[in-house]
């Protein structure tokens, strides 16, 4: 995302190539809880309650830590991938506005790298004035690179990957029957599948009672979709 500002004192000399991805906004937080749900729900969902015993459900314990330690990781590893892509493009998007010495190409270019609905209300003016401020920007870092927010994000998206799998997990540590066991477990797993859909109505303005009771539905055909190709 290229920043201007707006003040008209002297430019600061901080880095104007920053990431758009905030420290995780509501819709990636409850994306990242519905994957290490789906995740820990596979190896759960897998147990056979006639034959496990507390040797099979040890493993079962081990292999959900183990898998989603590592979505964790690798979902992370995307997270950082995806914040220097972005910075990339802005950056190449800032140069190519600076290098030009044709205005309306660079007003194009400024278009270009907003999203459509904004780029569709402002004016000539209003992208002249953006060129103008781009200018007047400090030189920008001849690479993209990290910020300390985007290792924090990463940190965040890890978290909620890894720990999410915890309360479906829990009661096979403190139940010792493993049927009972495996029904808090699922119930659990209900209400948080539910909580998750209700919140994404919520942010989304659709009903969100609905959109609870649709996440349990969607999350039950994604878990029995691993289940059944292998995962």
């Amino acid at each position: 995302m290229i920043t201007t500002g707006e003040s008209s004192s002297p430019v600061s000399t901080a880095d104007p190539i920053k990431s758009s991805k905030r420290f995780l906004d509501p819709i990636d937080r409850l994306s990242e809880v519905l994957f290490g749900l789906i995740m820990v729900l596979t190896f759960t969902g897998s147990l056979s309650v006639a034959e496990a015993g507390r040797e099979s459900v040890r493993t079962m314990l081990f292999a959900a830590l183990g898998c989603n330690f590592a979505w964790g990781v690798i979902d992370a590893v995307l997270y950082l991938m995806g914040c220097l892509a972005e910075k990339a493009r802005s950056l190449l998007t800032l140069r190519a506005v600076r290098n030009t010495s044709d205005p309306q190409e660079a007003q194009l270019l400024i278009a270009g790298a907003l999203p459509p609905l904004v780029a569709s209300i402002l004016k000539q003016g209003d992208l002249e004035t953006m060129r103008v401020r781009l200018q007047q920007l400090p030189e920008p870092p001849r690479r993209a690179r990290w910020s300390f927010e985007d290792w924090l994000g990463a940190l965040g998206v890890f978290l909620l990957v890894f720990f999410a799998m915890f309360p479906v997990v829990l009661p096979f540590v403190f139940i010792p029957d493993v049927m009972r066991a495996l029904r808090v477990s699922n119930a659990i797993a209900i209400v948080l599948l539910f909580l998750a859909g209700y919140a994404f109505g919520r942010i989304t303005d659709r009903h969100p009672w609905m959109t609870g009771i649709s996440m349990i539905l969607l999350g039950s055909i994604l878990v029995a979709m691993t289940m059944a190709l292998g995962g």
